[in-house]
């Protein structure tokens, strides 16, 4: 993973400020002990942990952090599928905040109100209000539910969308393994921009897997709203037709604009489906809270950031990270790019704080692998670049790629790559 700011750059900014005159000139009195600045986190997925991670790694006692987060444990969202596959438990995504508490990071187990910008305060459910230098919000999806017709609370027990890992997840593969054999499970996959666009046709690999082990007569519909597979076509398209021909059926142009949660029927505008099993991915856009701070400035959904520091441009002092963004060109919304978001964040964030300018030019790297069975996977990766004039992040020419073919090799790959990333976002 790259970062925007050289670790031993930061060190010696920081080092600088902690021996200037000022603070040497009363180094015997107890502000002198006193951090620079307070920076709150809101959000402790990929985003918002490796934010609160890198500020302390980066920052030391320095800068003091808080994380807050309504969930007492992190569960990876990357690897869900292979749950609904079979090849995982949801306990093997679940892990715990202890390693950022031992480096510092003050984490509370609680929800955030409101956000009052102008004060620089947050309101906590639990606790009294918190001030703050500086904000980072970290918010992700919302499911547009609405959207669609029928999708009601009350639907919602039963067609899941299982797109934020946990409960659901289970849940689904429970309605998975209960289905007749014969039964028809049906994926929609809404308009893009959403998150983890290879996401939906890694799921729909996972469930034709299991089905083709256990549930050999099951079938898997795949209604993408799309013109066609927004991500790894070739790739995904190949392991279908070797591995899940006559199982697996996709079909573009598929919008599902209302469904029967009681008939377990969608329809699209000019077809009616019926399954066993469905899957509904409504539409998303920025968490709860960003809306309610008012952080969305793009078409109700997305928040426009600069893409030097990850500020908002709609509040001074609190910046912006991962799927809530309005994402740079080529930018996919994923848990790499978040974990770089934070980076951009936490560096510029310090320099902030030291009076320095952000450094000019970040530079990051977004890598997303897809388990297309229980062993073999494939891979996309991006360099993006900082570009002055444009003021957003582009694809460096010629960099990134995809996978020449599926391969187990892919797959070790691919569990290496989610150890990594869990170990720099957590410890």
């Amino acid at each position: 993973m790259s970062h925007p700011m050289n670790r031993r750059e930061i060190l010696k900014l920081i080092a600088a400020g902690a021996a200037s005159t000022t603070l040497a000139s009363c180094a015997s009195t107890p502000e002198a002990r006193k951090p620079l600045a307070r920076v709150i986190v809101i959000g402790g997925g990929y985003g918002g942990a490796t934010a609160a991670r890198y500020l302390r790694l980066w920052g030391g006692n320095h800068i003091e952090v808080y994380l807050i987060e309504r969930n007492t444990n992190f569960i990876s969202c990357p690897l869900s599928n292979l749950v609904l596959g079979g090849s995982r438990q949801i306990d093997d995504l679940t892990m715990n905040y202890a390693k950022l508490r031992e480096l510092g990071v003050i984490v509370l187990n609680d929800e955030v109100v409101s956000i009052d910008a102008s004060k620089k305060r947050i309101s906590l459910k639990k606790i009294a209000d918190l001030d703050y230098d500086r904000l980072i919000v970290s918010p992700g999806i919302e499911l547009m539910h609405e959207q669609i017709t029928g999708y009601s609370a009350e639907a919602q027990k039963r067609v899941l969308h299982a797109w934020k890992a946990g409960p659901e997840t289970v849940a689904l593969r429970e309605q998975l393994t209960s289905m007749r054999d014969g039964g028809v499970y049906v994926l929609s996959i809404p308009k893009a921009p959403y998150r983890c666009p290879p996401g939906p046709y890694e799921r729909a690999s996972q469930v034709a897997h299991y089905f083709k082990q256990a549930k050999p007569r099951s079938k898997v519909l795949v209604l993408d709203a799309n013109e066609d597979i927004v991500s790894k076509k070739g790739l995904f398209l190949s392991a279908w037709n070797d591995l899940y021909k006559g199982i697996l059926q996709y079909v573009p142009n598929q919008e599902v604009r209302e469904l029967d949660a009681m008939t377990g029927t969608v329809k699209t505008e000019f077809d009616t489906h019926k399954g066993d099993v469905l899957n509904v991915l409504p539409p998303m856009r920025a968490g709860n809270l960003a809306r309610d701070a008012k952080l969305i400035t793009h078409n109700n959904r997305w928040c426009d950031v600069d893409w030097l520091s990850m500020e908002s441009t709609a509040a001074k002092g609190i910046h912006v990270l991962g799927d809530a963004t309005l994402a740079a060109p080529a930018m996919p919304k994923s848990a790499s790019m978040a974990n770089n978001h934070a980076k951009i964040a936490a560096a510029a964030i310090l320099a902030q704080v030291l009076g320095e300018a952000p450094n000019p030019q970040p530079v990051i790297a977004n890598t997303c692998y897809s388990y297309v069975s229980d062993s073999e996977a494939v891979h996309v990766t991006s360099v993006h670049r900082y570009d002055a004039e444009k003021k957003t992040l582009l694809t460096v020419p010629g960099s990134g790629g995809v996978s020449s073919a599926r391969s187990a090799l892919e797959k070790a790959y691919a569990d290496a790559w989610a150890r990594n990333i869990w170990s720099d976002t957590l410890g």
